[in-house]
């Protein structure tokens, strides 16, 4: 396995050579020298080391954005409930009203009575456009809070 002691100078020049070949002849694959090999290995690492980095400051950068989108999603599944329970809220004062008011109406003179009934019918017959004016008033309200508050 080692060299011994006795053995010759050829023997141990061509030993020498073929641990530190000396550099590539044309028809045979180019080398690298272990310095080399470790500078290339080196190069790599950083150069890995680097992309990893920037894919990490990516992932925390879409990790934030992650955390932001859900919390404003949270805020408008908030609102969207609220704008629901209200909406429920409005209906059943409406039917109260309603049946408060067909109540009232037989205490009333004739002539209260049909403008009562008038009042009463002109009120359940909405027109879209009113509806929009209401909700366009309210929307604007709501998007203006919006931009204000973040």
């Amino acid at each position: 396995m080692y060299p011994s002691a006795g053995m010759n100078a050829a023997a141990a020049a061509a030993v020498a050579a073929a641990r530190h070949p000396g550099p590539p002849q044309p028809g045979q694959p180019f080398k690298f020298t272990v310095a080399e090999s470790c500078d290339r290995i080196k190069e790599e690492f950083n150069f890995l080391q680097a992309q990893y980095h920037s894919l990490k400051l990516d992932c925390e950068k879409l990790a934030s954005e992650k955390i932001e989108i859900q919390r404003h999603y949270v805020m408008y599944y908030e609102m969207s409930y609220g704008l629901n329970v209200e909406m429920h809220k409005q209906t059943e004062i409406a039917k109260r009203l309603n049946a408060i008011i067909a109540q009232i109406i037989p205490f009333l003179s004739q002539e209260h009575q049909q403008q009562v009934a008038t009042a009463v019918e002109r009120a359940k017959q909405v027109t879209m456009t009113e509806l929009n004016a209401i909700i366009g008033v309210s929307f604007q309200a709501l998007f203006t809070f919006l931009m204000y508050s973040f």
